[in-house]
């Protein structure tokens, strides 16, 4: 292994991926995971052991599955096994692996990444002072605020954020509005509402939001969810009627379903609708519904909206939470009401596909899916309808047949979920096949001159 395979690894979640490794581990392939983590290189393996490792206290084995990473000299090893120190008590090792050599001269990058260990260390005002000097980098602050919770240390963190708060506040009244520290009254918001001070963060930004003293959208969005924790519903109905309804509306919906108040809700939106027939609202209303059991009415409060401008609006909402539920998915995707437009015919015929397969009528789900699109492997596909039906052996064959690095992927899960672990990863391709294979960018012809012709954006 090195560092550039496992940067590409964990940039592009290839090796044995997250959700691979999750199946093996569930099926109590624990030592497999970790001899392929260290026999092949294989970075989410590692990560993966590692936790189930730690979590049985046993720091000795997790720390010999990530010593080969740290050896590359991968920061992010650095960082897994000084993780895997400080959850063994070892605090002064794992800080000493991970400290810079020259402190005065780290990166804003290192100086986080030190921080969060000293957090996670109980090195609060270490941390704090570490993070100071870096704090005009926006990103900085929530990472300050992640770092002290629960620590004591909120009177300290309200006295950085308030600079960068007022920043924002006075932003928005600039010609040039700077966006950077959008975030901090957010922040300074949700510190205060941990430090136990919740009617002081309400005050503070309401009074911002009455003033549009505020850049983001999410600041609004914090505002009413703050509201809605708290119990506040008539200031929340109030700013959910205002000016800003398309944006908190929901909230205040949501949370008098919390409250146990389902009619309320479902009448606030339907007002909504009434007023302003807008998308948003007809999704909200409709995923309530199908929540709430009632498939029938949230067809018929999504299908007017199926036909103005995308499927995945109205449709998809309601198809995602019945993947697992065949029976109702394809009595969503055969109602009368539900037709798919504007050359998006495809979506419903993979849904209905999925759902005719999750019945076990797969040649039916075949021939629905449409195996000649020039945009899929058929055998991919039929493969996956197979999986989707209990039919594993057949699947593996299809699978079998094909060979691709893809196809060899999905035979592992399959491989994994009858049974037969060691086959499944000999099947899996290597990090050195799934590079090999990926497609290589064209080469930019090159003028007289040697520069490139293409034009530089």
């Amino acid at each position: 292994m090195d560092m550039d395979d496992l940067a590409w690894q964990a940039s592009n979640y290839r090796g044995l991926s997250p959700r691979t490794v999750r199946l093996l581990l569930e099926h109590g392939h624990l030592n497999l995971v970790a001899q392929v983590a260290v026999d092949r290189g294989e970075w989410f393996c590692a990560e993966g052991a590692v936790e189930e490792l730690c979590q049985a206290g046993d720091f000795g084995r997790a720390l010999s599955v990530m010593e080969p990473f740290v050896g590359t000299g991968w920061r992010a090893a650095f960082y897994a096994k000084a993780e895997i120190l400080l959850r063994a008590g070892r605090t002064k090792e794992a800080l000493d692996l991970v400290r810079p050599e020259e402190a005065d001269r780290a990166s804003t990058t290192e100086c986080r990444d030190l921080a969060e260990v000293l957090g996670k260390a109980g090195r609060i005002d270490e941390a704090i002072e570490l993070l100071v000097p870096h704090l005009d980098k926006s990103w900085l602050l929530s990472v300050l605020v992640d770092i002290t919770d629960g620590q004591g240390r909120d009177e300290r963190v309200l006295e950085l954020i308030a600079p960068f708060a007022d920043r924002a506040r006075q932003a928005r009244g600039e010609a040039h509005r700077d966006y950077a520290f959008s975030d901090a009254q957010e922040l300074q918001a949700r510190v205060l509402e941990r430090a136990g001070r919740a009617d002081e963060a309400i005050r503070i930004l309401g009074q911002d939001i009455a003033g549009r003293r505020f850049l983001a959208q999410n600041t609004l969005i914090t505002y009413a969810e703050l509201l809605a924790r708290h119990g506040r519903l008539d200031e929340l109905r109030e700013l959910g009627g205002g000016q800003d309804a398309r944006t908190v509306l929901d909230v205040y919906a949501g949370a008098l379903r919390s409250d146990g108040r389902v009619e309320e809700a479902e009448g606030v939106m339907r007002d909504a609708i009434a007023a302003d027939d807008w998308v948003g609202y007809r999704a909200w209303l409709s995923s309530m519904l199908l929540a709430e059991g009632r498939l029938d009415d949230a067809i018929v409060v999504a299908e007017p909206g199926f036909g103005w401008y995308d499927c995945s609006n109205l449709l998809a909402p309601l198809v995602h939470p019945l993947l697992d539920r065949p029976e109702e998915l394809l009595y969503l995707v055969e109602h009368p009401r539900v037709v798919p437009h504007h050359g998006h015919e495809e979506f419903q015929h993979w849904w209905r596909a999925w759902a005719l397969a999750g019945l076990g009528r797969v040649d039916e789900a075949i021939t629905v899916a449409g195996l000649d699109r020039p945009w899929s492997d058929p055998r991919l596909v039929k493969a996956d309808l197979l999986k989707r039906a209990g039919r594993l052996d057949d699947a593996a064959e299809e699978l079998r047949a094909l060979g691709t690095i893809k196809a060899r992927e999905e035979l592992c899960e399959i491989l994994v979920l009858q049974g037969r672990a060691d086959e499944a990863i000999a099947v899996h391709p290597t990090v050195a096949e799934q590079r090999a294979a990926e497609p290589k960018p064209e080469p930019v012809p090159l003028g007289n001159n040697g520069y490139s012709l293409e034009p530089p954006f």
